[in-house]
C-alpha cells in the first residue's frame, strides 16, 4: 500500500462498510480511503499497486457488501469530490458542472436555484452523480443520461480523460465505454459531469421537486435502512406489482424484510445481516421467476466475500 505520508488524504484499515451504505449492514473493508480532492484522488490511483481492487462508492445506496468483508481498497467520493460550478447560461438554458462526489438532490437544487430545468428528477436519486452516471440512474420518466453533455474520469493509472455520451452505450439503468478491455489497467471511474439543462423558472423547479419528494416519501419506506428499488423495471411491468403478486411483501429472513410499502424495496429493521439481505434477493428472483417467468435483473451491486461460517462463533 502506499506511503501514507505522501497521501492528503485520509487511509483507513479494516473500516466496517455498515457506516458507509445505506442498507446499514455489511462486512469490513481491508482498506477505505478518504481523498482530500480530485488530484489527490489521481495521485492515490497513480501510486496504487496495479494489483490492489479498487471500489469507488458515494453514499453507498445502491451496494451491498457481504459480511465476509471487501478486498481491496474502498474509495469515497462523498462529500470529498464535491465541486458543484454553474458554467454558463443564456435565454436559452445553461450548463453546470458537477463532481461525482456530489449528491443527485444537491444539483437539482442548484439547477433550480439559477432557474434551469430539467434535473428536477435528481432529486429523488438518493446517491451522488458518481452513481447516478454510472448506472444511469432515473425515476418519474427521467434518466441521468438525458442531460449529459460531457463527462470527466479517472483511470486506474490516474490519468484524467473527458468523454462524450458518443463513447458509451447508455441503456436502462447502465453504461458501459464502447470499446472497453476487460483488463484491470483500463479501469475508468466517473469523476464528474456536465450537465445540459433548459431554461426554467425557480419556483416551478421548487414545485416540481416538493411534488417528486411527498410522492417518494408517501410510497417508500425512507423510515427504514434501505438501498432503493432493488431490481429494474421489466419492460412494460414494474418489479414491485411481480413481487407483491408472488405473494412476498412481508417476508422476512433475519432482520431484512420485503418492504409491505414498497415490494421492490428490502429493509433493514431488525440488525440485518448482508446475507440476509441477499437471501431475499434470491428468494424474490427464483418466486418471481417461477410464478410468472420474468427474470428480475438487480439494480443494487453486491461486492464483497461471504462470512466464513466455518470459522465464525457459535
Amino acid at each position: 500500500m502506499i506511503d501514507t505520508r505522501l497521501l492528503r488524504g485520509e487511509l483507513r484499515m479494516h473500516e466496517p462498510m455498515r457506516k458507509h451504505v445505506s442498507w446499514r449492514a455489511g462486512g469490513v473493508a481491508d482498506y477505505f480511503y478518504l481523498p482530500a480532492d480530485l488530484q489527490d484522488l489521481a495521485f492515490f490511483l497513480h501510486h496504487l499497486p496495479r494489483t490492489e481492487p479498487v471500489h469507488m462508492i458515494g453514499l453507498g445506496s445502491n451496494l451491498l457488501v457481504r459480511d465476509g468483508g471487501l478486498r481491496g481498497v474502498v474509495v469515497v467520493l462523498h462529500a470529498r469530490l464535491n465541486a458543484l460550478l454553474l458554467i454558463k447560461q443564456d435565454e436559452a438554458g445553461g450548463l453546470i458542472y458537477a463532481e461525482a462526489g456530489v449528491p443527485c438532490a444537491k444539483l437539482a437544487r442548484f439547477a433550480a436555484l439559477h432557474h434551469l430545468a430539467g434535473a428536477e428528477f435528481l432529486a429523488g436519486i438518493p446517491g451522488t452523480i458518481g452513481g447516478a452516471l454510472a448506472m444511469n440512474a432515473g425515476c418519474y420518466g427521467a434518466e441521468t443520461w438525458e442531460i449529459v453533455e460531457k463527462v470527466k474520469t479517472v483511470d486506474r493509472v490516474g490519468k484524467l480523460h473527458e468523454r462524450n455520451p458518443e463513447d458509451y452505450l447508455v441503456g436502462y439503468r447502465h453504461i458501459a465505454l464502447q470499446q472497453a478491455s476487460d483488463s484491470i489497467d483500463n479501469e475508468e471511474w466517473f469523476v464528474g459531469g456536465w450537465f445540459k439543462l433548459h431554461q426554467g423558472n425557480h419556483d416551478d423547479s421548487r414545485q416540481k421537486i416538493k411534488a417528486l419528494l411527498a410522492a417518494r416519501i408517501s410510497s417508500q419506506p425512507l423510515s427504514f435502512p434501505n438501498a432503493g428499488s432493488v431490481f429494474r423495471n421489466p419492460t412494460g411491468d414494474y418489479a414491485a406489482r411481480l413481487i407483491e403478486a408472488s405473494g412476498l411483501k412481508g417476508y422476512r429472513v433475519g432482520g431484512a424484510v420485503v418492504s409491505s410499502k414498497h415490494a421492490n424495496f428490502i429493509v433493514n429493521d431488525e440488525g440485518a445481516t448482508a446475507a440476509d439481505i441477499e437471501a431475499i434477493i434470491s428468494m424474490i428472483r427464483n418466486t418471481v421467476k417461477e410464478k410468472t417467468g420474468i427474470d428480475l435483473i438487480q439494480e443494487v451491486r453486491i461486492i464483497g466475500d461471504a462470512r466464513d461460517e466455518s470459522n465464525a462463533c457459535a
